[in-house]
């Protein structure tokens, strides 16, 4: 059964679209606020993105498929992670959002992940995403 909480998170950052773009579909980028996270695409749509790495001592690997890919504007892709305690079954994907809405030399960046199953995990992941937006942020605000 799919969840049916949203979590969703936002962060300005003083960037321009492109700049933070580069710094959510380039590897060495996404490493630096990403915990360390190896990412593998060809950042096409229809294209498999995967994820390895470490956290907490326990490897890591978490994949998903693009299926929006607007540079500068939209990037989306389904997501799910080893570490999630969920079988890898189509239903267990999240389904991550990225928009980029630029504005003079200011970028607002919305983060969603849908299929949530409870307001508690809803609340967790909004937590892990401005964590990790707050990291993005310093990444493109120096790119």
């Amino acid at each position: 059964m799919k969840g049916t909480y949203i979590a969703e998170t936002s962060v300005t950052i003083d960037a321009p679209a492109e700049k933070v773009w580069k710094a959510l579909t380039t590897p060495e980028h996404i490493a630096k606020y990403l915990y360390g996270t190896k990412v593998t695409s060809d950042w096409k749509e229809g294209s498999p993105i995967d994820y390895k790495g470490e956290y907490d001592g326990n490897e890591y690997y978490d994949k998903g498929v693009i299926k929006t890919f607007e540079p500068n504007k939209v990037f989306e892709s389904t997501y799910w992670s080893s570490m999630g305690g969920k079988e890898d079954k189509p239903e267990n994907y999240n389904l991550v959002t990225y928009i980029l809405e630029e504005g003079g030399d200011k970028t607002l960046l919305t983060i969603t992940q849908d299929n949530i199953a409870t307001d508690e995990e809803k609340q967790q992941m909004i937590t892990n995403w401005n964590g990790v937006l707050a990291e993005l942020k310093i990444v493109a605000e120096s790119i």
